[in-house]
């Protein structure tokens, strides 16, 4: 149930490295011994579509897929149908496929625009007949037969079932699926940086922001910032897009850098140059890791928002896209914390995960994975369940917008 469980989220990829859905679950012990309940099931059915759905503006991550495993007493539930059809994927297993009336309902649901994905199918002897009441089927990779595979897969590649890999744990197994056709789930490759033969470090367009973050820092004269601001146009223009983006939710559109420090202040304004800073990366990184770190500082900070002022919330935000910034410039972390003076705190938290916004970054973090160290710490700040799984949530929403802004 959403009071005691924490939501677990797993990135889908396409081939080209860009997050196009997320499978959503319940946390899960390591070594599951069995199935989650239908009670577990219906509850993070209702409690995500509650979350991502809104009457004016409907289902909420924009083009993304959700996945959600399912079985066949949910396909009529009010939770269901508060999903967007075409965004909403439903996982089921190959037993549910007979004839029968389970295999009625599911007929019925993917008449109504809702995917269907198959676990634990086998394609060579899946019932080709059924193609036509499935969108997805799970593969497994294996290295042993994969002329076999590819020889398979190319055949299912002329339907209009997409193949979707479970558990692609290395970059070169993902380019393995990629050739293959495939979009794949990824475990912890969202938090792996992409090999590159790019420069590693800072770029000419970075180190403006960096000069920026501390003039920011020190309040400088608004005059100076659009000096700096000026002599680099893409700089300017991505600044002033990300302020006017729907995830930042301001009512009138922002027209110069004077306008976005009246609106906004010098603390907003800092974390949104955090943003640029790993946006302008050139080192190589996977589109996956920057929505990564955008996701984990929105969630840090909507986590420490009842509880501190809004000043320090700010900070958690750069705590959160900073933790990721080696990765996404290829550099040790504590080289990206010489470049810049950050406040103790923040640089506390991002070395150690200590200090007073460390345990919400770790929180933040654990989120991400199947840890169980979630409970704990959300214990010991004194942050139920529910009001973590709806930050985590809030945090993707925010995300896609933003993202989109780039």
């Amino acid at each position: 149930m959403n009071e005691v469980n924490f939501i677990v989220r797993e990135p889908l990829l396409d081939p080209k490295q860009r997050v196009i859905g997320f499978q959503l679950s319940w946390q899960k012990p390591s070594d599951p011994s069995g199935s989650e309940s239908v009670e577990d099931l219906d509850s993070l059915m209702t409690f995500v579509a509650e979350q991502l759905h809104d009457d004016d503006k409907g289902f909420l991550l924009g083009d993304n897929l959700l996945f959600l495993e399912a079985v066949p007493a949910l396909l009529q539930t009010e939770g269901l149908k508060l999903l967007s059809p075409k965004n909403t994927v439903l996982i089921l297993s190959k037993r549910y496929f007979v004839e029968g009336p389970e295999l009625e309902l599911i007929k019925e649901v993917r008449q109504q625009g809702y995917g269907i994905s198959v676990r634990g199918g086998d394609l060579s002897g899946l019932d080709r007949s059924l193609l036509s009441q499935i969108s997805h089927i799970e593969v497994q990779l294996g290295a042993a037969n994969f002329a076999a595979q590819a020889k398979t897969y190319a055949a299912l590649k002329q339907s209009s079932v997409r193949m979707i890999a479970r558990k692609v744990a290395t970059w070169q197994d993902y380019d393995a699926c990629s050739a293959l056709g495939l979009d794949s789930f990824v475990g912890k490759l969202h938090l792996t940086p992409r090999p590159s033969t790019n420069q590693k470090g800072l770029n000419s367009s970075q180190t403006t922001i960096l000069q920026l973050m501390e003039m920011v820092r020190k309040n400088a004269d608004i005059q100076q910032l659009e000096a700096v601001v000026k002599r680099d146009a893409t700089l300017a223009y991505k600044l002033l897009r990300y302020i006017n983006s729907a995830g930042f939710g301001l009512r009138t559109e922002v027209q110069s850098l004077k306008h976005a420090v009246q609106i906004l202040g010098y603390s907003p304004l800092y974390r949104w140059l955090s943003l640029l800073l790993a946006t302008a990366s050139t080192s190589g990184y996977s589109p996956v890791l920057l929505e990564t770190a955008i996701v984990r500082g929105r969630l840090a900070e909507l986590l420490g928002q009842s509880q501190m002022s809004k000043s320090e919330a700010e900070n958690l935000f750069v705590a959160g896209m900073f933790s990721l910034l080696d990765r996404l410039l290829g550099l040790p972390m504590e080289e990206v914390l010489s470049t810049i003076q950050l406040p103790d705190a923040v640089t506390e938290a991002l070395i150690s995960r200590g200090g007073v916004y460390g345990p919400y970054l770790a929180l933040a973090e654990a989120c991400e994975l199947n840890s169980m160290l979630v409970g704990s710490l959300a214990e010991s700040l004194r942050i139920s369940p529910a009001d973590v799984n709806k930050a985590h949530l809030s945090a993707l929403v925010w995300a896609k917008n933003i993202a989109s802004a780039a």
